[in-house]
């Protein structure tokens, strides 16, 4: 339809949509009307998808090899890393950070998929995402330490909607992460991104922030998460899901989550476009799960039109699924209705209803926003306080 949608895609490659609902909750304020103004629609896009970064289980990658060209050849297995390999360095260089964060990173493996994830405090908490671990079930979730402890760990708690997870192991003694602040990151400034990929423990890459605030959504319709993200070009593959991206410091700013990938296929790499979850919005969603076992995301009590095909962000009509405005909720309550289409927050441009959930996100419940709606070519100006929601 010549807009571009940020979309994730499923174990199988197919996109999947938005999902329905994205509530947003809203105070008492009044409309304002302002004259419109043209905005600009998404380039087009090629052949780009998003996919999780969470790789397979297991740490051994198994290649083969033609040694003559004609299909015969040998087997080269890779297995873990070697912690000697770490020397003093000055600890402004790639291998001083790698040095000092590595300690902490841990593999994450459970039945049937494999990711990273790393240490917040001594007595044993630990994050990764949420679909790292969304298929463990019965089977349980082990942890693997650099210094050759593999642990078994128990669910804190997870938020599909910010793609976090919580686990603890019964230790005392761990090394934790130093947190950074993702909010004073600029384009360009150098990063790192370590975890397993592919199975890989302890690998670390490098590059540089290549955007801020990239408006994504990753997983499938029953545990969609909407990420205000950091870009990265450093390589991030599958099993780097949930490790850590740090800054020169070796200061965590991000939890890598997704990677774009050119073609529908399953199989996918790093293009050099991974995205990852700003550090302080995994602060927040990790100090809810340890606190309360679940975490809560802003809303603003409407459904979104994912038929809707302008630019913008269109309240739906009432249907099936509900009412396109909660009644009695935050937008009910400032007067917007189906039909309406957010086109702005807080000044920023809403080019699609993903994009309007992921600004959304980007907040806490209890904050002030202002948003503009377009009504049949005229634009209004709403002051919103935003609601809750668990998940």
């Amino acid at each position: 339809d010549g807009t571009t949608r940020f979309l994730a895609t499923g174990p199988d490659g197919t996109p999947s949509d938005t999902g329905a609902a994205g509530a947003a909750a809203v105070s008492d304020g009044a409309a304002h009307r302002r004259p419109p103004k043209r905005r600009r629609g998404l380039a087009t896009l090629g052949i780009l998808v998003l996919a999780l970064a969470a790789g397979g289980a297991g740490g051994v990658v198994a290649e083969a090899i033609d040694d003559d060209g004609e299909g015969g050849g040998g087997t080269v297995t890779v297995i873990g890393a070697d912690p000697a390999g770490l020397v003093e360095r000055p600890p402004e260089s790639i291998a001083g950070v790698a040095a000092s964060v590595l300690p902490s990173v841990v593999s994450v493996s459970v039945a049937d998929a494999g990711g990273s994830g790393f240490v917040i405090s001594e007595d044993g908490y630990v994050i990764t995402n949420n679909h790292v671990i969304a298929s463990a079930g019965d089977d349980g979730i082990e942890l693997a330490f650099t210094d050759g402890r593999r642990l078994e760990a128990e669910l804190v708690g997870t938020s599909p909607s910010y793609d976090i997870a919580v686990l603890r192991v019964d230790a005392d003694d761990l090394q934790p992460v130093v947190f950074g602040d993702s909010d004073s990151v600029a384009v360009g400034d150098p990063v790192v991104a370590i975890g397993s990929p592919l199975g890989l423990d302890a690998t670390v890459t490098s590059g540089i922030v290549s955007a801020l605030e990239r408006p994504v959504t990753a997983g499938g319709e029953d545990d969609q998460s909407y990420i205000n993200a950091l870009q990265t070009d450093a390589a991030i593959n599958p099993g780097n899901s949930g490790g850590p991206l740090v800054d020169s410091s070796g200061r965590v700013i991000g939890v890598n989550s997704a990677i774009a990938s050119l073609g529908m296929g399953q199989q996918a790499g790093s293009i050099g476009l991974g995205f990852a979850i700003p550090i302080e919005q995994v602060q927040r969603t990790a100090q809810q799960l340890i606190a309360d076992g679940e975490a809560v995301y802003p809303v603003m009590g409407v459904l979104l039109d994912n038929g809707f095909v302008g630019v913008g962000a269109r309240v739906a009509e009432d249907g099936d699924n509900g009412p396109g405005v909660t009644p009695g909720g935050p937008a009910d309550e400032v007067g917007i209705e189906s039909g309406d289409v957010v086109v702005a927050i807080n000044g920023e441009d809403v080019r699609t209803p993903a994009e309007l959930i992921v600004r959304l996100r980007a907040h806490e419940p209890g904050e002030d926003i202002t948003v503009v709606v377009d009504r049949d070519g005229e634009e209004l100006e709403f002051t919103l306080t935003l609601g809750s929601a668990v998940g």
